[in-house]
């Protein structure tokens, strides 16, 4: 016998899916376009919901809408509704043991290597008809145009008409080998730093640039090896070649390395999920995307831009 009472439950789902579709797209006009409505229709939908409840979901910010608490939290929830829902239709039309297809992933050279094999493990076992392609590279790929299904990104994008999620920031700290500390010995502050060599990753400029931005107190001849790989340029501090600026969830996985002054933290990594709108009509992209959320998100919400 269900122990729940179902007498209180009273939710609307074309409400709830109105709400959820304009958090997402961040307008009511975008929500009526993604759900083939009218504006009027979708707002009253919204409208309902918040005097149902009796809270207020949006606030308005310029031309878009933004979140309040209360939206923010019922937005976790409704999400979780939405993926029911869309499991549901699949599983009633007969799809749900049928997800196949390839789905092109492309990340950072360092992430793909250290952080994506094991989702991609999970993957195989949970929907072993999806093959991955991973696209390790430093370059941001144009989702609009295909280049890629899914891409794992450490700025927020820009471009219109895409989903994104803001999964976590990540730390980041100074890291060098143990080789390196034993010939050069141990900073025990920035400023011993002055003197120290560094391991930098793409442009050495602006590298460098941010590193000083950072309040590291180094020059042009303190960066003394540079790679627009970030693989090759963390190889080298693993060898003991130089002193680099690495997230801490990657050096985690790498024992070589050790922790240079634990209470310097040069700036927060954010961990961006993207795709495109084809999310919303393809299965095995939803599934890769749910994973990927899932093993690298920290309960933040799906938006559009």
């Amino acid at each position: 016998m269900s122990s729940r009472t179902w007498q209180t439950v009273s939710f609307d789902w074309n409400q709830a899916r109105a709400f959820l579709v304009t958090a997402e797209e961040g307008s009511l006009s975008a929500a009526a376009r993604a759900l083939d409505l009218t504006q009027p229709t979708v707002g009253r939908q919204v409208a309902a919901l918040e005097e149902d409840l009796g809270v207020t979901l949006f606030e308005r910010v310029g031309r878009s809408l933004a979140l309040t608490e209360a939206g923010l939290d019922l937005l976790e929830h409704v999400t979780a509704m939405g993926a029911a829902a869309e499991n549901v239709s699949l599983a009633a039309s007969g799809q749900s043991q049928d997800v196949a297809g390839q789905v092109t992933i492309t990340a950072a050279d360092l992430f793909a290597m250290y952080q994506l094999p094991p989702v991609l493990e999970r993957l195989s076992e949970t929907a072993p008809g999806i093959s991955i392609e991973v696209v390790a590279s430093n370059e941001i790929r144009d989702l609009k145009r295909r280049e890629a299904d899914i891409a794992i990104r450490h700025v927020r994008p820009e471009q219109p008409d895409l989903i994104a999620k803001h999964l976590r920031d990540a730390t980041a700290h100074l890291y060098a080998s143990r080789d390196y500390l034993e010939r050069n010995g141990r900073p025990s502050s920035v400023g011993d730093l002055a003197d120290a060599v560094f391991v930098g990753t793409g442009q050495a400029d602006r590298y460098l640039a941010r590193a000083i931005s950072f309040g590291l107190p180094i020059a042009r001849t303190n960066l003394r090896y540079t790679s627009d790989s970030g693989i090759m340029a963390w190889e080298m501090v693993k060898m003991g070649l130089g002193i680099a600026i690495m997230s801490k969830d990657i050096a985690d996985l790498t024992p070589e390395v050790e922790m240079l002054l634990p209470d310097f933290e040069p700036g927060l990594i954010p961990l961006w999920l993207v795709t495109h709108r084809e999310l919303r009509t393809s299965r095995r992209i939803r599934v890769v995307f749910d994973a990927l959320s899932a093993e690298f998100g920290s309960g933040a919400r799906a938006r559009s831009l």
